[in-house]
């Protein structure tokens, strides 16, 4: 039985495609910001995904909407997530449980991070009640439709979006 007493992370990655960063996104990393020393916003290009935004601008909204954060560094990344991990020397995962039907999914994830890097642990965060139901795509989907987003992101994600879909 191994007796060394853990230690706790400083840091946390916090990954995803953020497109676009949602009020609900600002709220997990302003409150693990509060916790860990350094939140590494860690945006993914994913190919697999169809995003609206580039990764050139999530990256910028990303720092734009999270400037007032000194702790936060704000990442792109293309490999597997454990790989970012391991060259950062970061083991803690920060992930985000907006509803129960998010936590299956998360748990598969949680399961694998730690199978392919031991060393890996997974912090889950729930956003404030009043951002439980954001999300990016519904964001993307109420913006392309004409719909107000202002209470569902930051004001510069929402200019964004206006001149993504011209409305």
């Amino acid at each position: 039985m191994n007796t060394k007493p853990l230690t706790c992370q400083k840091t946390v990655i916090y990954p995803g495609t953020f497109d676009p960063i949602t009020n609900g996104h600002i709220d997990i990393v302003e409150r693990a910001s509060r916790l860990f020393d350094k939140v590494i916003v860690a945006i993914a290009l994913n190919n697999k995904k169809n995003t609206d935004f580039d990764i050139g601008k999530r990256q910028e909204l990303a720092r734009t909407a999270l400037a007032s954060l000194p702790n936060v560094e704000i990442c792109c990344f293309s490999s597997l997530l454990v790989d970012l991990a391991q060259q950062k020397g970061v083991f803690v995962i920060l992930r985000g449980l907006r509803a129960v039907s998010d936590f299956e999914h998360e748990f598969q994830l949680a399961g694998l991070y730690q199978q392919l890097e031991p060393r890996i642990e997974t912090f889950f965060l729930m956003p404030a009640a009043k951002n439980l139901y954001i999300s990016s795509s519904m964001v993307r989907e109420i913006a392309s439709l004409g719909g107000d987003v202002s209470s569902l992101v930051p004001s510069v994600v929402q200019m964004a979006l206006r001149e993504l879909y011209k409305c």
